[in-house]
């Protein structure tokens, strides 16, 4: 009886899995407290944006007035969201264009460089914006020159204050893909330099890409101090010359500028996921 108790195999009783992290009830309090934050100054905003002459009367006369395009009141305003659009393009294009193949090329060809690549795209976020303008002075009297004066030229200040934000958000997506790998597998198939980083190694850095471009669209849209101190008119600038007068459409402005951040972000969090899924499904 004995031996047969002792032939059994003995059930090896599983330890217990060690959870790290707070529990549904404190990440439920949390996200409640985060979204408080957030949205309790939004919902402020509207209602600053809905008074009216009388107390607790609300109206939305103002945003009718300001989208249907009767007065030109508002022409500045307008004015510097277009040129902040385009400064936005220009900036992203600047980051796809100078960023993105620098990274590829020092993770690729010269892996040694990847500490001093990381310090010279994180040090502007240490040098605040009216030291950098200080420096960047002397440098756009010469970019007037060869460029003119136009608001587009910002973005060439806008390419060095989005790099922190941009090299992070790419570089997170390159360390999770075997580059080397994938572009000496294509090099063997024949494909050339251009075919390798535009049809290989773009397609699997498409999260990064598109989250360093919601990041610097959200800075840029934000950005005050480079075009208050170089004058040049953006969205910010012209939101404090239209206060002045009307702070409630500066207000309805601000507010919509956060929004559509807000939105874009969300849109390339989608389209990650989606991505994510279609991967993990194939």
């Amino acid at each position: 009886m004995t031996r047969s108790v002792e032939a059994r195999p003995r059930r090896q009783r599983r330890a217990p899995q060690l959870r790290l992290g707070p529990g549904p009830a404190v990440r439920a309090v949390i996200w409640t407290v985060l979204g408080l934050f957030f949205l309790i100054p939004l919902f402020s905003m509207v209602e600053f944006t809905l008074r009216s002459a009388k107390p607790g009367v609300y109206s939305l006369d103002r945003w009718v007035a300001l989208f249907s395009g009767g007065t030109t009141r508002y022409d500045r305003v307008y004015q510097g969201l277009g040129n902040s659009l385009v400064l936005a393009v220009v900036t992203v294009a600047i980051v796809l264009l100078v960023l993105l193949p620098t990274i590829v090329l020092v993770e690729l060809r010269f892996p040694k460089l990847r500490r001093l690549l990381e310090a010279v795209c994180l040090l502007p976020i240490m040098i605040p914006a009216i030291v950098m303008v200080v420096g960047l002075a002397p440098t756009y009297a010469v970019v007037t020159q060869l460029f003119g004066s136009g608001s587009w030229t910002l973005a060439f200040a806008y390419g060095i204050t989005v790099l922190p934000y941009a090299f992070r958000a790419i570089q997170s997506n390159v360390g999770a893909v075997d580059m080397v790998t994938l572009s000496e597998a294509a090099r063997s198939l024949g494909a050339g330099v251009g075919t390798v980083f535009l049809r290989v190694l773009v397609p699997n850095l498409r999260r990064g890409i598109l989250a360093a471009s919601a990041l610097s669209v959200a800075v840029v849209l934000g950005e005050f101090t480079i075009a208050s101190l170089l004058s040049r008119v953006n969205l910010q600038t012209s939101l404090l010359l239209v206060s002045q007068s009307d702070p409630f459409v500066a207000v309805i402005f601000a507010l919509l500028a956060l929004v559509f951040a807000f939105v874009l972000l969300v849109v390339v969090d989608r389209l990650v996921s989606v991505r994510r899924r279609r991967t993990a499904k194939g």
